[in-house]
């Protein structure tokens, strides 16, 4: 393809009408919580967009990220952005292989302003060498690989938080993308985690559209992931949340709740602490998710959810050890803000400016989109004593 061919032209080449992608911006835009009157200006930054290198790691992983863009459904328009970007490097799909390929990293590096995917963990045990490509550990690889990077985006939850690699016992000593600039190992870079086991296929085109029409990051939470597609929780929009607040509970995988689509909580569903798109944007064409198939969340976009509890252990109150030098009040308090809170507000709420013992009257009188939970007066007590002890 041409390398100052425009989308506009490339798509019309592909049989999409403007219809068509104009119906797919509008699409882009809602799942990235901006208003409707941005699909025109989606629409016209993506119609004028040029050629974006694109540079696609893949470490320790099982390639379902790069399985789950590709087979987005007809008329595979993510495939077209997919395909419209430069996709200089990618152990997969890429045609070239051995010194060929690694010439084209080599080149597409040098050359600069390319956006940095990666997929998959990157492990630190044994000097790196339990993965190597091209005789290179993965984290040499990638320092190599971001040094001139506009963006990284973290693609699956391995890329992201270790996901399945970085599971107890983690022998390999996997980590994802952001520990390792934590850790002092990676240069910071801009970054956007898009977890999941896979992500969805809308959640990668979307934060890839909005790269290239607003030369920027969507906003993002705490976790540095897209508040609009990770705001809310896998419960908040379930279609079995009606069964929940009516105590309707399936115990079994084949008694009369789960015949009835009754609330799989008691099943081990993580929906409730889970944030996640699944239930809006749905998997294979918008057929079906996990829960509409009568499958418990397992939780998949959350930080350590390999470790966190059995599958099918539900998430019924248990005692918890409060962390060091916490009182037990205190440590409520954290639990709700980091249950809750954090994906809209700054760690340890120092975006706060209302004065914190009015915070429970504010919540209740101006609340937000976000604030959907109920809180308890214990509660607030003790969200308020931590959040002063914060500062």
């Amino acid at each position: 393809m041409e390398t100052n061919i425009n989308f506009c032209s490339f798509a019309s080449t592909q049989g999409l009408s403007r219809r068509a992608f104009l119906k797919y911006c509008t699409t882009l835009v809602t799942l990235l919580g901006l208003p409707t009157s941005a699909a025109t200006q989606l629409a016209a930054g993506l119609g004028g967009a040029r050629k974006k290198p694109v540079v696609w790691l893949s470490f320790q992983e099982c390639t379902g990220c790069t399985e789950s863009f590709t087979r987005a459904f007809s008329p595979t328009f993510e495939s077209l952005i997919f395909d419209f970007f430069s996709l200089d490097y990618h152990h997969t799909l890429q045609a070239a292989a051995g010194e060929a390929a690694e010439a084209a990293k080599t080149e597409a590096i040098e050359a600069g302003g390319y956006l940095l995917v990666v997929e998959g963990a990157v492990p630190l045990a044994e000097d790196g060498a339990c993965s190597t490509i091209a005789g290179h550990s993965n984290l040499d690889t990638l320092r190599r690989s971001a040094s001139k990077a506009e963006a990284i985006i973290a693609v699956g939850s391995c890329a992201t938080f270790s996901g399945l690699p970085g599971a107890a016992p983690n022998p390999t000593d996997a980590v994802g993308i952001e520990q390792l600039m934590g850790l002092g190992l990676l240069e910071h870079r801009p970054l956007i985690n898009l977890p999941g086991c896979p992500p969805l296929p809308e959640a990668i085109s979307a934060t890839l559209a909005h790269l290239i029409v607003y030369g920027q990051e969507p906003q993002l939470d705490a976790l540095h992931r897209p508040r609009a597609i990770y705001g809310n929780t896998v419960h908040d929009r379930c279609p079995r949340l009606q069964f929940y607040y009516q105590g309707k509970f399936a115990t079994t995988f084949d008694d009369e709740g789960a015949r009835e689509g009754w609330c799989l909580y008691e099943l081990g569903c993580k929906g409730p602490t889970t944030h996640n798109a699944c239930p809006t944007q749905k998997w294979n064409q918008g057929t079906s998710t996990p829960i509409d198939s009568g499958h418990p969340c397992i939780g998949c976009s959350e930080p350590g959810f390999w470790d966190t509890s059995g599958l099918y252990v539900s998430l019924k109150p248990s005692a918890q050890t409060p962390l060091p030098g916490e009182s037990d009040q205190v440590d409520k308090g954290r639990k709700l803000f980091d249950d809750n809170c954090v994906y809209c507000h700054e760690p340890n709420g120092q975006d706060l400016s209302t004065p914190l013992d009015e915070v429970p009257r504010a919540y209740r009188e101006r609340g937000g989109r976000a604030h959907r939970m109920q809180v308890e007066d214990e509660q607030w007590r003790a969200l308020v004593e931590y959040l002063e002890s914060q500062r």
